[in-house]
């Protein structure tokens, strides 16, 4: 799992069926100490994630299975919403 910051929705007019009811967000990766790292992602939202939440995602093959009883197709998915963060300080 990896750590991004859910910058807004992507509203499409039409999408596969399999993502119908699904919602879409701009994801922005983020490295381990929370600064933004790499391209920003369409991600389906599997846990109720809102904009500007912090978030945990996965990609590629677990994202397929990021909506309980569904197999989308999906590059990224949020599977989980961060309440607190706490980095240690380096030596």
């Amino acid at each position: 799992m990896k750590l991004g910051r859910v910058l807004g929705t992507v509203i499409a007019t039409r999408k596969d069926k399999a993502i119908e009811g699904v919602k879409l967000y701009l994801l922005q990766p983020l490295n381990s100490r929370g600064n933004p790292e790499g391209d920003i992602l369409v991600a389906v939202d599997g846990v109720g994630a809102r904009e500007g939440d912090l978030v945990f995602y996965v990609r590629s093959r677990e994202a397929t299975l990021a909506i309980k009883g569904r197999v989308i197709p999906a590059h990224a998915g949020i599977v989980g919403i961060v309440d607190n963060v706490r980095f240690e300080e380096e030596n």
